[in-house]
């Protein structure tokens, strides 16, 4: 398939279909009129147990996590008596400085980076969610999206809860707080009521605990540093502070850490194993493991499969920096094709308060990427992307390649077409929104001007990430944006929402 778009042809992107932003910042977290036409971030926790410096390993362990979440991060500590606990918008190194790391004195710690969808972006929605209740101090991080949560706020509401965030997580917090039964027990009860994919820290004055959803949707592992035991939705983060990685923990899995040491338990009976793919696909850092498969050698396998189902004749392979640049190298050393750095990210872009014309947002990519002229100029393009959401982007940077000299750009994106919501904790337009829901390959090619475009297989993505559920169903992934195919009931009770609801 090739299409005769040649690059003086090319026009300039003066769409205006996309709003603009109305957050204080060009490119903080606005759902739909994101600049950036990209999946966002979901969240990511971390938990400290038996650890003199329980505040300062978090602090490490956030920062390792910190593309999971840029608007605003917490860490709470408890030394057995009281909470100290500070919460702030922005990165982890904005937030917390020495004088403020002094006052975390503790010995056990959940902390929490908080990506948000537009309106949530506040103080408040920060975690970990700090609670009083009658058996003493309660905190809670966690990430990941409840389905049902409108329906039990509704419930609990009508009941006499005062609610102060639009959280999820609060709504967990409420059923545990109203149980006459003790916190453990209380909060079995509360996980077995919600529904959705989350991994959840749960600490009170003298307790930790760790649960993950039945499907396991969200990821969280445990480590080990000298006597103490970490948690971290990431192995990256267990990396960075010099722990030992343990194990996964698994679907319906309850761990309960106390004086008494470590209790292995569950509050329910694992389900279908369900990961999501995005994890592999886009989100997770590549030095981290999940399920027995390392990220950066599963987005090779992910490249060199593409390559395989998608051969496509040309002088380069370029990968759209960073998640793409793995399969882009997979790619490049499966065919032969030499790969180089076509595409350079600008790592500072930061947030800024001006918000420029028109004309100059739709040029906005540039602040985020820019194309190597000298690389690029005279070549045929193998541009190596991890998804198409709504096609805005992909359009703008192969738009980047051409004003750059490129004389073909052929786009391969190493996941399935994207076509369906997520409610599991990843903040995706409505479905009517994402161009492969509307579109068929052909007119994306077309939509996003590329000489052409492929997506790889479902077969190829799960061959591809291996690792230990290989043999499950759909590889031991959830490929419900690909496939439809949600691994729990959706029943919304009239109030259907996705995104990160924690």
């Amino acid at each position: 398939m090739s299409h005769e778009l040649k690059s003086a042809q090319v026009p300039l992107d003066n769409s205006t279909d996309l709003p603009l932003w109305t957050g204080d910042f060009y490119n903080e977290g606005t759902g739909s009129s994101d600049i950036f036409d990209t999946l966002k971030e979901e969240c990511g926790v971390f938990g400290v147990f038996g650890h003199s410096e329980a505040a300062s390993l978090s602090y490490y362990g956030l920062h390792a996590l910190q593309h999971r979440g840029e608007e605003s991060c917490g860490i709470c500590v408890a030394d057995g008596k009281e909470f100290n606990y500070h919460r702030g918008m922005g990165l982890v190194k904005e937030v917390f400085d020495k004088d403020i790391m002094a006052t975390l004195v503790g010995d056990v710690s959940i902390g929490h980076v908080r990506y948000a969808t537009s309106g949530d972006s506040r103080l408040a929605n920060a975690q970990p969610l700090v609670f009083k209740y009658r058996d003493g101090n309660l905190a809670i991080a966690t990430n990941g999206n409840i389905v049902n949560a409108p329906q039990i706020r509704r419930e609990l509401e009508e009941g006499g809860s005062i609610f102060q965030t639009t959280s999820d997580t609060e709504v967990v917090a409420h059923l545990i707080a109203r149980s006459s039964k003790d916190v453990v027990e209380a909060a079995k009860d509360a996980l077995q009521r919600i529904v959705g994919g989350f991994a959840f820290l749960i600490m009170t004055n003298d307790k930790l605990l760790v649960a993950s959803d039945p499907h396991g949707l969200r990821p969280i592992t445990m480590g080990r540093l000298g006597n103490s035991y970490i948690f971290a939705s990431e192995t990256c983060a267990l990396e960075v502070i010099g722990a030992e990685l343990i194990r996964d923990i698994q679907p319906g899995e309850l761990l309960i850490l106390d004086e008494d040491g470590l209790k292995e338990d569950r509050f329910t009976e694992p389900q279908r194993k369900a990961l999501c793919a995005m994890e592999y696909i886009y989100f997770a850092r590549p030095d981290s493991d999940l399920n027995g498969s390392n990220l950066h050698a599963s987005r090779k396998r992910m490249g060199s499969r593409m390559a395989l189902e998608a051969f496509v004749d040309a002088d380069m392979v370029t990968g759209v920096p960073d998640s793409s640049i793995s399969a882009a190298i997979g790619y490049a050393e499966q065919t032969g094709i030499p790969y180089e750095l076509g595409l350079i990210k600008n790592k500072y872009t930061g947030r800024t308060f001006i918000q420029p014309s028109q004309e100059l947002r739709e040029q906005g990519v540039k602040m985020k990427l820019s194309a190597v002229r000298r690389v690029v100029e005279g070549q045929r393009v193998v541009m190596i992307d991890d998804s198409i959401v709504r096609g805005t982007t992909s359009r703008r940077i192969v738009n980047l390649l051409r004003e750059a000299g490129a004389t073909e750009v052929h786009v391969r994106i190493t996941s399935p077409p994207f076509k369906n919501p997520c409610f599991y904790g990843i903040d995706t337009p409505n479905r009517e929104d994402f161009i492969a829901h509307n579109k068929t390959i052909d007119e994306i090619c077309q939509e996003i001007n590329a000489d052409s475009l492929a997506f790889l297989s479902p077969e190829g993505l799960i061959g591809a990430i291996g690792g230990d559920n290989a043999n499950d169903h759909n590889g031991g992934l959830c490929l419900a944006c690909f496939n439809n195919e949600y691994p729990t009931t959706l029943d919304f009770g009239g109030e259907e929402k996705g995104g990160c609801g924690c």
